[in-house]
């Protein structure tokens, strides 16, 4: 854990922070209309198993199309556009759609991560907590195989055969612990572990 630490201490103290400190800045005014609460829930449909900056770049060509677009001619946008799952992931999309007030409604609740995921067909533990940091709900931690990558060579976690909810909750008490060591959120701290797996500041 100590070379994490170090390697943690190192990107704080270089010029990646500004860009780190940009980016939350950038994703707590998507909670401002409903139009970007959405996008953000369409774009983590979309990024589950599949290149996050490919579902970027759906989402910034396509987003205005997500509300109102027919399940067939989304089919279609997803596919010219590369994505991997595009008829399942159309699909998702159109049922998030016809779910999307009772979103909206719901946002607030102390349990949020849990109603999302038991509502919304595609969304886990993972894709809620990215879709709840995108909107500026920064206290969740983005467990993908990246992370767990880390964590791994780290020696803070081993590798989970499935990662299941207790084992999710798990690994998050982890990273938590690491967070309130540098005093920031766990939504800040998975830019910087991205960052130092992947050299890369996305969203």
């Amino acid at each position: 854990m100590k070379d994490l630490f170090l390697k943690i201490k190192k990107t704080i103290n270089s010029p990646t922070k500004k860009i780190i400190d940009k980016r939350l800045k950038e994703l707590k005014k998507n909670s401002k209309t409903k139009e970007s609460v959405f996008s953000e829930l369409c774009f983590c449909i979309m990024t589950a198993n599949f290149q996050a900056k490919k579902s970027i770049d759906i989402q910034n060509n396509y987003s205005s199309l997500f509300e109102n677009s027919k399940y067939d001619d989304l089919k279609k946008i997803l596919k010219d556009a590369g994505h991997r799952f595009w008829e399942q992931r159309a699909k998702r999309i159109v049922e998030a759609r016809d779910k999307k007030n009772l979103l909206f409604e719901n946002l607030d609740r102390e349990n949020i991560r849990d109603f999302i995921v038991d509502n919304f067909n595609g969304i886990g533990m993972k894709e809620s907590s990215h879709f709840l940091r995108n909107i500026g709900k920064f206290d969740y931690a983005i467990i993908d195989f990246h992370i767990i990558d880390l964590l791994v060579k780290e020696g803070i976690t081993e590798r989970p055969k499935t990662l299941t909810k207790k084992r999710y909750l798990g690994i998050e008490n982890s990273l938590r612990k690491i967070a309130n060591h540098f005093n920031m959120s766990l939504g800040e701290l998975d830019f910087y572990l991205w960052y130092i797996e992947t050299g890369s500041v996305l969203k």
